[in-house]
């Protein structure tokens, strides 16, 4: 697997750093064990290469997420390797053994359960710790479901951003929603099915309910599905039938003819939002106050999405605050 280390040539001195680089971070070079990062199939089995095959064949120990899921892509190929455990609840705890592992001179594969580690998922403690200690860490490529599904989406892939997981607490979460609200590269995010229908509602508040999306699930496998539509479309097909499986949404960013704010665009989004019944004005403000906004705050970031002055915003949030409840009439 490891290729001849350099040779120095007669009368070319290399300097120290050089040679004190090179040492720590080159597979070539590298008497210790290496850490190979190895991106594996998100789908389909045949989507690996024939050197992550070779890797995970030779080296002692295979890092997984969940071990299970690893040794169903082992046994498809018939490599026997030792596997570990190495997931979000014990990477912390895993990192120092790997580092031992490595330290006793044994090379380590580290994947996850689809495609490249360490995007929206474990390893960066135990990338990090390797590094800082000085081991030799490559990479071998693989798939990935986010720049899968942006290939395929139609929509601008020359800038894009990559967001994951949005956060789970609403603070956190109300925050980056309104970044993503001024942003104007594509987006990208994963959702768990049985988030994805509040998510859209929450991105629709934001970003406005005519937003074009793409949502993709399956990718690469029989059942692959895309879903190419607005927030709005999408929040609509999936009140119809029940989400499965975890989905990869790729958002387009601010149109350049109507950036966040305009008139133009927002009068789009509070149709749409009146269409699905799921996103109002004075329902924004309430999730923006859920997250931890004050209300002015709140009223700001619903006026930065949908265009409407802050005063309407208010009129609106008092009249729908003082409505009565049906339920008491």
């Amino acid at each position: 697997m490891r290729e001849a280390p350099p040779v120095d040539k007669p009368g070319v001195k290399r300097s120290k750093t050089e040679k004190d680089v090179e040492t720590a971070c080159s597979p070539k070079t590298c008497s210790r064990g290496i850490l190979y990062v190895t991106g594996t199939p998100i789908g389909n089995l045949q989507d690996i290469s024939a050197r992550a095959l070779k890797t995970l064949q030779e080296v002692s120990l295979i890092a997984a997420e969940d071990t299970r899921q690893t040794r169903k892509l082992l046994s498809r190929y018939q490599i026997k390797t030792k596997l570990m455990s190495c997931h979000q609840h014990n990477s912390r705890e895993r990192a120092p053994l790997i580092i031992e592992r490595l330290a006793a001179g044994e090379d380590v594969a580290l994947v996850s359960d689809a495609g490249m580690p360490l995007l929206s998922d474990p390893g960066e403690e135990v990338v990090a710790m390797a590094i800082r200690e000085g081991y030799a860490v490559t990479v071998i490529p693989g798939p990935s479901a986010g720049i899968t599904a942006l290939a395929v989406s139609g929509l601008p892939a020359g800038r894009f951003v990559f967001e994951g997981f949005l956060p789970y607490q609403k603070k956190q979460r109300m925050e980056r929603l309104a970044e993503l609200a001024m942003e104007k590269r594509t987006m990208i995010l994963y959702e768990a099915p049985h988030k994805l229908r509040q998510t859209l509602k929450e991105l629709g508040a934001a970003l406005g309910m005519e937003r074009p999306v793409v949502l993709a699930r399956e990718l690469t496998k029989i059942h692959e599905e895309f879903i190419r539509t607005t927030l709005a479309g999408a929040y609509e097909i999936l009140e119809q039938k029940e989400p499965r499986g975890e989905y990869t949404l790729v958002v387009a960013g601010i149109h350049r003819e109507h950036p966040a704010g305009s008139s133009a665009g927002s009068e789009q989004a509070d149709r749409s939002a009146a269409s699905v019944s799921c996103v109002s004005v004075p329902e924004m403000v309430a999730a923006y106050e859920a997250g931890g906004m004050d209300l002015k705050s709140a009223m700001k970031a619903v006026a930065r999405t949908t265009g409407k002055s802050r005063r309407d915003i208010y009129a609106l949030y008092q009249k729908a605050k003082n409505a009565p409840d049906p339920a008491e009439e």
